[in-house]
């Protein structure tokens, strides 16, 4: 059984507005068309590689004037095909609530989704992005913060009936969960701990063996690795430094890198160009 991945069509993809720190439109806009060539090359590169290792790869078209609906992995929290609706904080992105509702009805026509909803307005949740299911422990990791409120936790309780841990974000550079924090198939959490509060910090140890926590440095955080697409016992991520392709190889995982540099400046990695459609509670030996 293969898992299932969503992207996005990235046509309509540009750098031109900043709502996180690693934004550069100046960079972009220095040879638009070269950027637009170079960020579909190494789109194209992810898909590839995803499809390669037998994985499906849904494709969403884009939108013009929304260049941030190239990161679908903040459309919903998906499991047990349920999905449920992102909302998002900044009025640059809130247009792609409409494009992602229409996009997952027709999933739901298709039957690959069961059932679609969104979160009720007023209430910022962004999606995966700050919603990691976690099969090891049976709960859902959630950030808070930058980004998704804190009320939004029991929303997610209500929807899903599963336990939601918090992990408040402090750093407006790791303003989703997913820039800082993974969870990986054997049950260890790959994650920069200087992107949480240190309360957070405790409740994260309390609940995560030593021998299961995998810390990044600051390097392979800003290199966007820790945002990494994890199936089996391979990691999709972004330019890995070679200490943290040791970390992982130590802990018997095989990583994937791949250059997404022009997606980087918009501050988002191989997780943020993907959302997982197939998340169950229930681990699945055959795809994790």
């Amino acid at each position: 059984m293969a898992a299932t991945i969503l992207m996005t069509d990235p046509e309509f993809y540009e750098v031109s507005y900043t709502i996180n720190p690693w934004m550069r439109p100046d960079q972009w806009s220095q040879d638009v068309a070269a950027a637009q060539a170079l960020a579909r090359h190494q789109w194209t590169n992810l898909k590839s590689k995803l499809e390669q290792d037998g994985i499906t790869v849904l494709t969403m078209p884009g939108a013009a004037g929304l260049p941030d609906l190239v990161f679908p992995a903040n459309a919903a929290i998906v499991l047990d095909g349920k999905a449920l609706l992102a909302r998002f904080r900044y009025p640059q992105r809130q247009g792609e609530e409409a494009c992602f509702l229409k996009y997952f009805t027709q999933l739901k026509d298709q039957g690959i989704i069961q059932s679609v909803a969104p979160f009720p307005e007023g209430l910022y949740q962004e999606g995966a992005g700050d919603c990691l299911w976690d099969v090891t422990r049976s709960l859902f990791w959630a950030g808070w913060g930058p980004r998704s409120d804190r009320r939004a936790m029991d929303h997610v309780v209500g929807h899903f009936g599963k336990k939601v841990v918090g992990l408040e974000l402090t750093s407006e550079k790791y303003y989703h969960l997913d820039t800082c924090f993974s969870v990986l198939s054997g049950g260890e959490i790959l994650y920069y701990p200087e992107a949480f509060s240190w309360e957070s910090r405790i409740v994260l140890e309390e609940l995560v063996p030593p021998s299961q926590r995998i810390v990044a440095t600051a390097e392979e955080a800003a290199a966007f690795s820790v945002n990494a697409v994890n199936v089996g016992r391979k990691l999709f991520l972004s330019s890995p430094p070679d200490s943290l392709v040791a970390k992982l190889r130590d802990k018997d995982y095989e990583c994937v890198p791949l250059d997404l540099s022009m997606f980087v400046i918009s501050g988002g990695g191989a997780f943020c160009l993907t959302l997982r459609l197939d998340r169950v509670s229930v681990a699945n030996p055959a795809v994790v």
